[in-house]
Protein backbone atom coordinates (compact mmCIF):
# COMPACT_ATOMS: atom_id res chain seq x y z
CA UNK A 1 0.00 0.00 0.00
CA UNK A 2 2.00 2.91 -1.25
CA UNK A 3 5.40 1.32 -0.53
CA UNK A 4 8.02 0.56 -3.19
CA UNK A 5 10.97 -1.91 -2.72
CA UNK A 6 14.50 -1.74 -4.09
CA UNK A 7 15.50 -4.47 -6.55
CA UNK A 8 18.19 -5.81 -4.26
CA UNK A 9 15.67 -6.98 -1.71
CA UNK A 10 12.80 -8.28 -3.80
CA UNK A 11 12.28 -11.46 -1.78
CA UNK A 12 12.50 -9.59 1.45
CA UNK A 13 10.03 -7.07 0.11
CA UNK A 14 7.60 -9.85 -0.73
CA UNK A 15 7.93 -11.24 2.77
CA UNK A 16 7.45 -7.77 4.22
CA UNK A 17 4.39 -7.20 2.10
CA UNK A 18 3.01 -10.56 3.17
CA UNK A 19 3.70 -9.64 6.78
CA UNK A 20 1.97 -6.31 6.42
CA UNK A 21 -1.15 -7.93 4.98
CA UNK A 22 -1.69 -10.01 8.08
CA UNK A 23 -5.03 -9.53 9.71
CA UNK A 24 -5.16 -7.78 13.06
CA UNK A 25 -6.82 -10.92 14.43
CA UNK A 26 -3.60 -12.92 13.96
CA UNK A 27 -1.26 -10.04 14.69
CA UNK A 28 1.78 -10.73 16.93
CA UNK A 29 1.87 -9.60 20.50
CA UNK A 30 5.56 -8.52 20.58
CA UNK A 31 7.75 -6.46 18.31
CA UNK A 32 10.24 -9.39 18.16
CA UNK A 33 7.63 -11.35 16.23
CA UNK A 34 7.94 -8.90 13.35
CA UNK A 35 11.74 -8.51 13.42
CA UNK A 36 12.08 -9.54 9.74
CA UNK A 37 9.80 -6.72 8.79
CA UNK A 38 11.72 -4.31 10.99
CA UNK A 39 14.98 -5.22 9.27
CA UNK A 40 13.42 -4.50 5.90
CA UNK A 41 12.28 -1.00 6.86
CA UNK A 42 15.60 0.54 5.92
CA UNK A 43 14.95 -0.50 2.31
CA UNK A 44 11.54 1.11 2.25
CA UNK A 45 11.16 4.40 0.50
CA UNK A 46 7.94 6.31 0.03
CA UNK A 47 7.39 7.52 -3.50
CA UNK A 48 6.29 11.12 -4.05
CA UNK A 49 3.61 10.02 -6.50
CA UNK A 50 2.19 7.64 -3.94
CA UNK A 51 2.18 10.48 -1.44
CA UNK A 52 -0.04 12.46 -3.76
CA UNK A 53 -2.40 9.51 -4.23
CA UNK A 54 -2.62 8.75 -0.55
CA UNK A 55 -2.99 12.19 0.94
CA UNK A 56 -6.49 11.32 2.09
CA UNK A 57 -5.22 8.53 4.38
CA UNK A 58 -2.71 10.79 6.20
CA UNK A 59 -0.60 7.66 6.88
CA UNK A 60 2.25 9.01 4.76
CA UNK A 61 1.96 12.44 6.31
CA UNK A 62 2.10 10.91 9.76
CA UNK A 63 5.17 8.95 8.68
CA UNK A 64 7.10 11.91 7.34
CA UNK A 65 5.99 14.66 9.71
CA UNK A 66 7.48 15.08 13.14
CA UNK A 67 4.74 17.25 14.60
CA UNK A 68 2.08 14.59 15.01
CA UNK A 69 3.26 13.26 18.33
CA UNK A 70 5.27 10.21 17.22
CA UNK A 71 7.62 9.50 20.09
CA UNK A 72 9.23 6.22 19.06
CA UNK A 73 10.09 4.04 16.07
CA UNK A 74 7.80 1.37 17.44
CA UNK A 75 4.82 3.67 17.19
CA UNK A 76 5.74 4.51 13.61
CA UNK A 77 6.05 0.81 12.79
CA UNK A 78 2.67 0.09 14.27
CA UNK A 79 1.20 2.91 12.18
CA UNK A 80 2.71 1.52 8.97
CA UNK A 81 1.99 -2.14 9.54
CA UNK A 82 -1.43 -1.75 11.10
CA UNK A 83 -0.67 -4.41 13.72
CA UNK A 84 -2.57 -4.59 16.99
CA UNK A 85 -5.48 -2.95 15.17
CA UNK A 86 -3.65 0.34 15.65
CA UNK A 87 -4.79 2.65 12.83
CA UNK A 88 -4.71 6.19 14.17
CA UNK A 89 -4.88 7.71 10.71
CA UNK A 90 -8.43 6.41 10.34
CA UNK A 91 -9.45 8.20 13.53
CA UNK A 92 -7.58 11.29 12.42
CA UNK A 93 -9.36 11.14 9.08
CA UNK A 94 -12.66 10.90 10.87
CA UNK A 95 -11.72 13.82 13.09
CA UNK A 96 -10.68 15.82 10.06
CA UNK A 97 -13.88 14.94 8.24
CA UNK A 98 -15.90 15.88 11.30
CA UNK A 99 -13.94 19.09 11.68
CA UNK A 100 -14.54 19.78 8.01
CA UNK A 101 -18.22 18.94 8.29
CA UNK A 102 -18.77 20.57 11.69
CA UNK A 103 -18.16 24.17 10.59
CA UNK A 104 -21.27 24.05 8.39
CA UNK A 105 -23.72 23.34 11.26
CA UNK A 106 -21.70 25.63 13.50
CA UNK A 107 -21.87 28.36 10.93
CA UNK A 108 -25.56 27.64 10.47
CA UNK A 109 -26.08 27.88 14.21
CA UNK A 110 -24.06 31.07 14.35
CA UNK A 111 -26.06 32.50 11.47
CA UNK A 112 -29.32 31.42 13.07
CA UNK A 113 -28.19 32.90 16.38
CA UNK A 114 -27.12 36.08 14.66
CA UNK A 115 -30.45 36.29 12.86
CA UNK A 116 -32.33 35.59 16.09
CA UNK A 117 -30.33 38.14 18.02
CA UNK A 118 -30.80 40.59 15.17
CA UNK A 119 -34.56 40.05 15.29
CA UNK A 120 -34.57 40.45 19.07
CA UNK A 121 -32.49 43.60 18.79
CA UNK A 122 -34.77 44.96 16.09
CA UNK A 123 -37.86 44.14 18.18
CA UNK A 124 -36.31 45.73 21.28
CA UNK A 125 -35.32 48.74 19.23
CA UNK A 126 -38.83 49.06 17.80
CA UNK A 127 -40.38 48.67 21.26
CA UNK A 128 -38.03 51.24 22.77
CA UNK A 129 -38.65 53.65 19.91
CA UNK A 130 -42.42 53.17 20.23
CA UNK A 131 -42.32 53.67 23.98
CA UNK A 132 -40.10 56.72 23.61
CA UNK A 133 -42.40 58.16 20.95
CA UNK A 134 -45.42 57.45 23.13
CA UNK A 135 -43.72 59.14 26.08
CA UNK A 136 -42.90 62.27 24.07
CA UNK A 137 -46.43 62.37 22.73
CA UNK A 138 -47.59 62.01 26.32
CA UNK A 139 -45.51 65.00 27.39
CA UNK A 140 -47.01 67.02 24.53
CA UNK A 141 -50.53 65.94 25.50
CA UNK A 142 -49.90 66.74 29.18
CA UNK A 143 -48.71 70.22 28.27
CA UNK A 144 -51.72 70.64 25.97
CA UNK A 145 -54.20 69.52 28.64
CA UNK A 146 -52.57 71.69 31.30
CA UNK A 147 -52.40 74.81 29.12
CA UNK A 148 -55.90 74.41 27.65
CA UNK A 149 -57.57 73.74 31.01
CA UNK A 150 -55.79 76.49 32.92
CA UNK A 151 -56.10 78.87 29.96
CA UNK A 152 -59.85 78.33 29.64
CA UNK A 153 -60.25 78.87 33.40
CA UNK A 154 -58.29 82.12 33.37
CA UNK A 155 -60.02 83.34 30.20
CA UNK A 156 -63.42 82.66 31.74
CA UNK A 157 -62.40 84.73 34.75
CA UNK A 158 -61.47 87.62 32.45
CA UNK A 159 -64.69 87.24 30.45
CA UNK A 160 -66.89 87.64 33.52
CA UNK A 161 -65.43 91.07 34.16
CA UNK A 162 -67.14 92.32 31.00
CA UNK A 163 -69.79 89.65 30.34
CA UNK A 164 -71.46 88.35 33.49
CA UNK A 165 -73.40 85.46 31.94
CA UNK A 166 -72.04 82.02 32.94
CA UNK A 167 -74.96 80.03 31.55
CA UNK A 168 -74.83 81.81 28.21
CA UNK A 169 -71.10 81.15 28.06
CA UNK A 170 -71.78 77.48 28.80
CA UNK A 171 -74.37 77.29 26.04
CA UNK A 172 -72.09 79.05 23.57
CA UNK A 173 -69.11 76.77 24.33
CA UNK A 174 -71.21 73.58 24.19
CA UNK A 175 -72.35 74.41 20.67
CA UNK A 176 -68.76 74.02 19.54
CA UNK A 177 -68.98 70.30 20.32
CA UNK A 178 -70.66 69.91 16.97
CA UNK A 179 -67.14 70.03 15.46
CA UNK A 180 -66.13 66.75 17.11
CA UNK A 181 -67.44 64.41 14.43
CA UNK A 182 -66.25 66.51 11.44
CA UNK A 183 -62.77 66.72 12.95
CA UNK A 184 -62.77 62.98 13.57
CA UNK A 185 -63.84 62.32 9.98
CA UNK A 186 -60.97 64.47 8.68
CA UNK A 187 -58.57 62.40 10.75
CA UNK A 188 -60.18 59.23 9.38
CA UNK A 189 -59.71 60.45 5.79
CA UNK A 190 -56.02 61.27 6.30
CA UNK A 191 -55.13 58.19 8.35
CA UNK A 192 -57.33 55.28 7.29
CA UNK A 193 -56.47 53.19 4.22
CA UNK A 194 -60.11 52.34 3.50
CA UNK A 195 -61.81 55.69 3.19
CA UNK A 196 -65.56 55.85 3.73
CA UNK A 197 -68.04 58.54 2.88
CA UNK A 198 -69.39 60.69 5.73
CA UNK A 199 -72.73 58.93 5.50
CA UNK A 200 -71.16 55.46 5.71
CA UNK A 201 -68.99 56.49 8.63
CA UNK A 202 -71.97 58.04 10.37
CA UNK A 203 -74.03 54.87 9.99
CA UNK A 204 -71.18 52.74 11.30
CA UNK A 205 -70.74 54.96 14.35
CA UNK A 206 -74.50 54.99 14.97
CA UNK A 207 -74.32 51.30 15.87
CA UNK A 208 -73.03 52.48 19.23
CA UNK A 209 -76.57 53.52 20.16
CA UNK A 210 -78.08 50.15 19.20
CA UNK A 211 -79.14 48.04 16.26
CA UNK A 212 -81.60 50.67 15.05
CA UNK A 213 -79.05 53.46 15.26
CA UNK A 214 -79.80 56.94 16.56
CA UNK A 215 -83.55 56.99 16.72
CA UNK A 216 -85.73 59.60 18.42
CA UNK A 217 -86.31 57.31 21.38
CA UNK A 218 -82.59 56.67 21.80
CA UNK A 219 -81.93 60.40 21.52
CA UNK A 220 -84.21 61.22 24.45
CA UNK A 221 -83.33 58.20 26.62
CA UNK A 222 -79.57 58.03 26.12
CA UNK A 223 -78.35 61.35 24.78
CA UNK A 224 -80.61 63.90 26.53
CA UNK A 225 -79.66 62.95 30.16
CA UNK A 226 -75.97 63.30 29.33
CA UNK A 227 -76.67 66.65 27.67
CA UNK A 228 -78.22 67.88 30.91
CA UNK A 229 -75.28 66.61 32.98
CA UNK A 230 -72.80 68.19 30.55
CA UNK A 231 -74.51 71.58 30.81
CA UNK A 232 -74.75 71.39 34.61
CA UNK A 233 -71.08 70.47 34.99
CA UNK A 234 -69.83 73.38 32.90
CA UNK A 235 -72.32 75.90 34.31
CA UNK A 236 -71.53 75.10 37.94
CA UNK A 237 -67.81 75.27 37.21
CA UNK A 238 -68.09 78.65 35.48
CA UNK A 239 -70.43 80.04 38.11
CA UNK A 240 -67.94 79.05 40.82
CA UNK A 241 -65.21 81.02 39.05
CA UNK A 242 -67.27 84.14 39.70
CA UNK A 243 -67.30 83.44 43.44
CA UNK A 244 -63.77 82.20 44.27
CA UNK A 245 -60.32 82.29 42.71
CA UNK A 246 -59.31 79.95 39.89
CA UNK A 247 -56.74 78.08 42.01
CA UNK A 248 -59.38 76.87 44.45
CA UNK A 249 -61.75 76.02 41.61
CA UNK A 250 -59.17 73.95 39.71
CA UNK A 251 -57.95 72.07 42.78
CA UNK A 252 -61.45 71.33 44.05
CA UNK A 253 -62.53 70.05 40.65
CA UNK A 254 -59.80 67.39 40.95
CA UNK A 255 -62.05 65.73 43.54
CA UNK A 256 -64.22 64.39 40.71
CA UNK A 257 -61.75 61.50 40.41
CA UNK A 258 -62.55 60.44 43.98
CA UNK A 259 -66.29 60.79 43.34
CA UNK A 260 -65.94 58.61 40.23
CA UNK A 261 -64.34 55.88 42.32
CA UNK A 262 -67.01 56.04 45.02
CA UNK A 263 -69.87 55.92 42.50
CA UNK A 264 -68.19 53.13 40.53
CA UNK A 265 -67.73 51.13 43.70
CA UNK A 266 -71.39 51.59 44.65
CA UNK A 267 -73.13 51.48 41.26
CA UNK A 268 -70.81 49.49 39.00
CA UNK A 269 -69.52 47.16 41.74
CA UNK A 270 -65.93 47.87 40.85
CA UNK A 271 -63.04 46.36 42.78
CA UNK A 272 -62.57 47.74 46.28
CA UNK A 273 -59.18 49.37 46.80
CA UNK A 274 -58.12 50.70 50.17
CA UNK A 275 -55.73 53.21 48.67
CA UNK A 276 -58.57 54.82 46.71
CA UNK A 277 -60.69 55.05 49.84
CA UNK A 278 -57.76 56.91 51.42
CA UNK A 279 -57.65 59.17 48.35
CA UNK A 280 -61.35 59.90 48.70
CA UNK A 281 -60.83 60.77 52.36
CA UNK A 282 -58.00 63.10 51.33
CA UNK A 283 -60.32 64.80 48.84
CA UNK A 284 -63.04 65.36 51.43
CA UNK A 285 -60.51 66.60 53.99
CA UNK A 286 -59.07 68.98 51.40
CA UNK A 287 -62.53 70.39 50.66
CA UNK A 288 -63.12 71.04 54.37
CA UNK A 289 -59.71 72.65 54.81
CA UNK A 290 -60.23 74.80 51.70
CA UNK A 291 -63.48 76.06 53.20
CA UNK A 292 -61.75 76.73 56.52
CA UNK A 293 -58.96 78.66 54.79
CA UNK A 294 -61.40 81.48 53.88
CA UNK A 295 -63.06 81.51 57.30
CA UNK A 296 -66.38 79.93 56.25
CA UNK A 297 -67.64 83.11 54.59
CA UNK A 298 -70.86 82.77 52.64
CA UNK A 299 -69.21 83.93 49.46
CA UNK A 300 -66.48 81.26 49.53
CA UNK A 301 -68.78 78.53 50.86
CA UNK A 302 -71.14 79.02 47.90
CA UNK A 303 -68.23 78.93 45.46
CA UNK A 304 -66.81 75.76 47.00
CA UNK A 305 -70.25 74.13 46.96
CA UNK A 306 -70.62 74.99 43.28
CA UNK A 307 -67.26 73.42 42.41
CA UNK A 308 -68.05 70.29 44.42
CA UNK A 309 -71.40 70.09 42.64
CA UNK A 310 -69.62 70.41 39.28
CA UNK A 311 -67.21 67.62 40.23
CA UNK A 312 -70.14 65.45 41.36
CA UNK A 313 -72.11 65.89 38.11
CA UNK A 314 -68.94 65.17 36.13
CA UNK A 315 -68.45 61.94 38.07
CA UNK A 316 -72.11 61.00 37.58
CA UNK A 317 -71.76 61.64 33.83
CA UNK A 318 -68.78 59.27 33.58
CA UNK A 319 -70.33 56.50 35.69
CA UNK A 320 -73.69 56.61 33.91
CA UNK A 321 -71.97 56.59 30.54
CA UNK A 322 -70.13 53.41 31.50
CA UNK A 323 -73.30 51.89 32.95
CA UNK A 324 -75.70 52.68 30.09
CA UNK A 325 -73.46 52.87 27.03
CA UNK A 326 -70.27 51.04 28.01
CA UNK A 327 -67.04 51.91 26.27
CA UNK A 328 -67.00 53.86 23.02
CA UNK A 329 -64.50 53.95 20.17
CA UNK A 330 -63.09 57.21 18.90
CA UNK A 331 -65.66 57.66 16.14
CA UNK A 332 -68.52 56.74 18.44
CA UNK A 333 -67.32 59.15 21.14
CA UNK A 334 -66.98 61.93 18.56
CA UNK A 335 -70.49 61.31 17.28
CA UNK A 336 -71.86 61.22 20.83
CA UNK A 337 -70.31 64.60 21.70
CA UNK A 338 -71.65 66.09 18.47
CA UNK A 339 -75.11 64.77 19.39
CA UNK A 340 -74.79 66.60 22.72
CA UNK A 341 -74.24 69.81 20.77
CA UNK A 342 -77.40 69.11 18.76
CA UNK A 343 -79.33 68.59 22.01
CA UNK A 344 -77.88 71.84 23.33
CA UNK A 345 -79.05 73.79 20.26
CA UNK A 346 -82.54 72.26 20.21
CA UNK A 347 -83.48 72.19 23.89
CA UNK A 348 -81.13 74.44 25.86
CA UNK A 349 -81.22 77.53 23.66
CA UNK A 350 -84.43 78.72 25.29
CA UNK A 351 -82.78 79.01 28.74
CA UNK A 352 -80.27 81.82 27.86
CA UNK A 353 -83.14 83.66 26.16
CA UNK A 354 -85.26 83.39 29.30
CA UNK A 355 -82.35 84.52 31.48
CA UNK A 356 -81.78 87.50 29.20
CA UNK A 357 -85.34 88.76 29.27
CA UNK A 358 -85.62 88.19 33.01
CA UNK A 359 -82.37 90.20 33.33
CA UNK A 360 -80.66 87.46 35.30
CA UNK A 361 -77.94 87.39 32.66
CA UNK A 362 -78.36 90.69 30.88
CA UNK A 363 -76.12 92.65 28.53
CA UNK A 364 -76.93 95.98 26.97
CA UNK A 365 -75.99 95.26 23.33
CA UNK A 366 -74.20 92.68 21.24
CA UNK A 367 -71.33 95.11 20.67
CA UNK A 368 -70.46 94.92 24.35
CA UNK A 369 -70.04 91.14 24.25
CA UNK A 370 -66.31 90.21 24.22
CA UNK A 371 -66.53 87.81 21.29
CA UNK A 372 -62.80 87.24 21.33
CA UNK A 373 -62.88 85.96 24.91
CA UNK A 374 -65.97 83.82 24.20
CA UNK A 375 -64.43 82.23 21.12
CA UNK A 376 -61.07 81.80 22.82
CA UNK A 377 -62.67 80.10 25.81
CA UNK A 378 -64.72 77.83 23.53
CA UNK A 379 -61.67 76.85 21.46
CA UNK A 380 -59.59 76.09 24.56
CA UNK A 381 -62.42 74.03 26.09
CA UNK A 382 -62.87 72.16 22.81
CA UNK A 383 -59.12 71.46 22.68
CA UNK A 384 -59.20 70.22 26.26
CA UNK A 385 -62.07 67.81 25.53
CA UNK A 386 -60.40 66.57 22.33
CA UNK A 387 -57.15 65.82 24.17
CA UNK A 388 -59.04 64.24 27.05
CA UNK A 389 -61.12 61.93 24.82
CA UNK A 390 -58.74 61.18 21.96
CA UNK A 391 -55.33 61.54 23.60
CA UNK A 392 -55.51 57.89 24.68
CA UNK A 393 -54.77 56.91 21.08
CA UNK A 394 -51.22 58.32 21.24
CA UNK A 395 -50.22 58.14 24.91
CA UNK A 396 -51.05 56.73 28.34
CA UNK A 397 -54.27 57.75 30.17
CA UNK A 398 -52.32 58.46 33.36
CA UNK A 399 -50.26 61.15 31.65
CA UNK A 400 -53.43 62.82 30.41
CA UNK A 401 -54.81 62.96 33.95
CA UNK A 402 -51.59 64.52 35.18
CA UNK A 403 -52.30 67.54 32.99
CA UNK A 404 -55.33 68.38 35.14
CA UNK A 405 -53.22 68.28 38.31
CA UNK A 406 -50.50 70.44 36.75
CA UNK A 407 -53.09 73.11 35.96
CA UNK A 408 -53.35 73.81 39.71
CA UNK A 409 -49.84 75.29 40.15
CA UNK A 410 -50.23 77.15 36.85
CA UNK A 411 -53.42 78.79 38.08
CA UNK A 412 -51.78 79.49 41.44
CA UNK A 413 -48.92 81.36 39.78
CA UNK A 414 -51.33 83.37 37.62
CA UNK A 415 -53.54 84.17 40.62
CA UNK A 416 -50.50 85.24 42.63
CA UNK A 417 -49.63 87.91 40.06
CA UNK A 418 -53.12 88.79 38.78
CA UNK A 419 -55.25 88.80 41.93
CA UNK A 420 -54.95 89.28 45.68
CA UNK A 421 -55.06 85.62 46.70
CA UNK A 422 -53.52 84.75 50.07
CA UNK A 423 -51.73 81.39 50.21
CA UNK A 424 -51.84 80.69 53.92
CA UNK A 425 -50.68 77.42 55.44
CA UNK A 426 -54.18 75.92 55.57
CA UNK A 427 -54.79 76.60 51.87
CA UNK A 428 -51.44 75.14 50.86
CA UNK A 429 -52.02 72.00 52.96
CA UNK A 430 -55.48 71.59 51.42
CA UNK A 431 -54.05 71.90 47.89
CA UNK A 432 -51.33 69.35 48.70
CA UNK A 433 -53.81 66.89 50.24
CA UNK A 434 -56.22 67.05 47.31
CA UNK A 435 -53.35 66.72 44.82
CA UNK A 436 -51.98 63.72 46.72
CA UNK A 437 -55.40 62.09 46.73
CA UNK A 438 -55.70 62.65 42.98
CA UNK A 439 -52.29 61.02 42.39
CA UNK A 440 -53.25 58.03 44.55
CA UNK A 441 -56.31 57.54 42.38
CA UNK A 442 -54.07 57.24 39.33
CA UNK A 443 -52.44 54.08 40.69
CA UNK A 444 -53.37 50.99 38.64
CA UNK A 445 -55.42 48.21 40.13
CA UNK A 446 -52.47 45.81 40.27
CA UNK A 447 -50.11 48.26 41.96
CA UNK A 448 -50.02 46.25 45.22
CA UNK A 449 -49.01 43.08 43.32
CA UNK A 450 -46.19 44.99 41.61
CA UNK A 451 -44.99 46.38 44.94
CA UNK A 452 -44.98 42.90 46.51
CA UNK A 453 -43.00 41.51 43.57
CA UNK A 454 -40.52 44.34 43.83
CA UNK A 455 -40.05 43.79 47.57
CA UNK A 456 -39.57 40.03 47.11
CA UNK A 457 -36.93 40.64 44.43
CA UNK A 458 -35.10 43.03 46.72
CA UNK A 459 -35.20 40.46 49.54
CA UNK A 460 -33.84 37.75 47.24
CA UNK A 461 -31.00 40.01 46.14
CA UNK A 462 -30.14 40.80 49.74
CA UNK A 463 -30.12 37.10 50.62
CA UNK A 464 -27.83 36.42 47.68
CA UNK A 465 -25.46 39.19 48.68
CA UNK A 466 -25.26 38.12 52.33
CA UNK A 467 -23.87 34.59 51.63
CA UNK A 468 -21.31 36.10 49.27
CA UNK A 469 -20.17 38.45 52.02
CA UNK A 470 -20.06 35.60 54.55
CA UNK A 471 -18.08 33.53 52.07
CA UNK A 472 -15.51 36.28 51.80
CA UNK A 473 -15.24 36.52 55.57
CA UNK A 474 -14.98 32.77 56.01
CA UNK A 475 -12.48 32.46 53.20
CA UNK A 476 -10.46 35.19 54.83
CA UNK A 477 -10.30 33.42 58.20
CA UNK A 478 -8.17 30.46 57.12
CA UNK A 479 -5.75 32.78 55.40
CA UNK A 480 -5.45 34.75 58.60
CA UNK A 481 -4.95 31.59 60.63
CA UNK A 482 -2.36 30.38 58.15
CA UNK A 483 -0.53 33.64 58.48
CA UNK A 484 -0.62 33.52 62.28
CA UNK A 485 0.51 29.91 62.64
CA UNK A 486 4.15 30.51 61.67
CA UNK A 487 4.35 33.39 64.05
CA UNK A 488 3.01 31.21 66.88
CA UNK A 489 5.47 28.46 66.07
CA UNK A 490 8.30 30.95 65.95
CA UNK A 491 7.31 32.25 69.37
CA UNK A 492 7.20 28.68 70.64
CA UNK A 493 10.69 28.08 69.47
Amino acid sequence: MGIREFPNGSARGKAASLGMRRSPDVSPRRLSDISPQLRQLKYLVVDEAIKEDLKWSRSVEDLTSASVGLTSIEERILRITGYYGYQPWAASCKRDERSRESPAPAEAQMQAGAEGSGRVNRCCWKCSVMQLKKFFWGVAVVLGVCSSWSGSTQLAKLTFKKFDAPFTLTWFATNWNFLFFPLYYLGHVFKSAEKQSPKQRYRECCRFFGDNGLTLKVFFTKAAPFGVLWTLTNYLYLHAIKKINTTDVSVLFCCNKAFVFLLSWIVLRDRFMGVRIVAAIFAIAGIVMMTYADGFHSHSVIGIALVVGSASTSALYKVLFKLLLGSAKFGEAALFLSVLAVFNVLFVTCIPVILYFTKVEYWSSFDVIPWGNLCGFSILLLTFNILLNFGIAITYPTLISLGIVLSVPVNAVVDHYMSEIVFNSVRVIAIVIIGLGFLLLLLPEEWDVWVIKLLTRLKVRKKEEIPEGNGDIVSGLPNKSRRTRPSMSSFAH
